[in-house]
């Protein structure tokens, strides 16, 4: 199973032109999404209006050596590491599925249109990064929902209390965990794979088409306002953006950091 490719199987009943025009659709939705998503919360209007104050109120100039270094640290600090948790366990599950996502759809877009047909060979390591991939997203994702969601863990609602908030985190790992037991069933030639086909092609038009009303454009803009936040707190400014957790705010000797559960 772990050394198939799932979609090479797949094209004995689909053509390969239907699962990458599929694939374009799903990577449009996301671009579509994202942008009706900024456009709607004006995020995109309130960075730009930050961004204008903060150059126009700067106590200092930065020049482009350091924007650079901002730039180096917003990217290995806040998205490499997601530095902003300070809860170690909420830092590794989001870690686990930022990164296994991140290989699940890679892979996925390579193998739709690299390798779409079982006449040339699959590299081994596609295949087996796509279902490590998924099975770190589940493993993330089934271990913040179950156990670090705050109001699971912190005010002990149950874990199966839902929230529109919690459809991205929902769609995902149904995706990938549609996705494991898909390839499985094929990869064992069972009559059920059809089945799970479909039920993995319908999870993965509710994650990609469901952008507008989740929180899946946050992997997009968080970077973006936390060098924002950077340039802001290094100019002099001092950015009103949520500070990071193990940083306190410079106003106000009471205030204690955010908390991350």
């Amino acid at each position: 199973m772990f050394s198939d490719n799932p979609f090479a199987g797949l094209a004995d009943s689909v053509a390969p032109a239907v699962m990458q025009a599929f694939v374009v659709v799903m990577i449009a939705l996301v671009v579509l999404g994202t942008l009706y998503d900024l456009a709607h919360k004006r995020s995109a209007a309130y960075f730009f209006d930050s961004r204008r104050k903060s150059r126009e109120k700067a106590t200092k100039q930065l020049g482009g050596g350091e924007m650079a270094s901002l730039l180096v640290q917003t990217a290995a600090v806040d998205v490499l590491t997601s530095g902003e948790f300070c809860n170690q366990r909420r830092r590794i599950a989001h870690l686990l599925g930022m990164y296994g996502f991140a290989a699940y759809a890679i892979t996925t877009v390579i193998m739709v249109f690299g390798y779409p047909t079982a006449d040339g060979p699959t590299p081994a390591v596609l295949p087996r990064l796509w279902h490590i991939g998924a099975l770190m997203v589940c493993i993330g994702g089934y271990w913040f929902w179950f156990f670090l969601r705050a109001d699971v863990s912190a005010e002990g609602n149950s874990p199966f209390r839902l929230v529109r908030a919690d459809l991205f985190v929902l769609s995902l790992v149904a995706n990938t965990t549609l996705a494991l037991i898909w390839s499985w069933l094929q990869a064992g030639g069972s009559g059920w794979a059809t089945v799970f086909l479909a039920l993995y092609v319908i999870s993965t038009v509710v994650l990609f088409g469901g952008v507008p009303w989740s929180k899946f454009s946050h992997m997009f803009y968080k970077p973006a306002a936390a060098f924002q936040k950077r340039v802001e707190d290094a100019n002099g400014f001092g950015s009103n953006l949520p500070r990071p957790a193990d940083k306190p705010a410079t106003f106000g000797s009471a205030r204690r950091p955010a908390r991350h559960y």
